[in-house]
């Protein structure tokens, strides 16, 4: 019996149909019928979800012949470290994008020539800039579920940056920056924490529109 047999059989035991397997397990139905049709292999996530998910041990899920584990084995090494490693570089990018494009706004004003009416530039980067980076950084992190749960704290991070480089700035713009020290403006908390959530949220809701579309 091959491994896609395995998990039909496992599935129909525990008495789901594809939809409802596909919904629990966060995949598309179409691609729960390739697992079972051996047209693909489900990742190691997949594997344990399915296990939990149908009340089978993970031996008795893949049970079978050695030969036929052993390839499972490979299949899911080399996919799972392949999967880990474009994962982390896409998180690391986009947290070096973040900080980056946050600590060129904030040094950016004092960088400014001096006589120069820095209020504009203040306004564009509390009013413009930050919000469309944050708010497409949390579209990602929602839409990919970047850091798992933890995405649910990044609102909070984020409008706590945006509070700071309204802060940073504002010392920065009056040529003051290693002379004054001064209490960051919470009073943007809300605001940063508003856009970064809606970010968020819509990512997630893409996502879900996403799976429920290729059922």
């Amino acid at each position: 019996m091959e491994i896609g047999a395995l998990l039909r059989n496992a599935r129909n035991q525990a008495g789901m149909t594809q939809e409802q397997a596909a919904e629990a397990l966060l995949v598309s139905r179409q691609t729960v019928s390739n697992w079972e049709t051996g047209k693909s292999f489900p990742d190691i996530v997949s594997v344990i979800r399915m296990s939990e998910l149908y009340d089978v041990s993970l031996d008795r899920l893949l049970k079978e012949e050695s030969s036929v584990k052993q390839t499972y084995k490979q299949f899911l090494e080399e996919s799972t470290n392949t999967v880990k490693s474009r994962r982390t570089q896409s998180v690391t990018t986009l947290v070096l994008v973040t900080l980056g494009v946050w600590a060129l706004s904030v040094l950016a004003v004092g960088l400014v020539a001096s006589g120069v009416d820095n209020t504009g530039y203040s306004v564009a980067v509390m009013w413009a800039v930050l919000p469309v980076t944050f708010f497409v950084v949390s579209f990602l992190i929602g839409r990919n579920r970047y850091f798992g749960r933890g995405m649910y704290i990044s609102p909070l991070v984020f409008s706590l940056l945006y509070s700071l480089c309204g802060y940073a700035t504002s010392i920065a713009a009056d040529g003051q920056l290693t002379r004054t020290i001064r209490w960051p403006d919470f009073t943007k908390l809300p605001l940063g924490l508003l856009i970064t959530a809606v970010g968020l949220g819509v990512g997630i809701l893409t996502r879900v529109r996403q799976m429920k579309t290729e059922k």
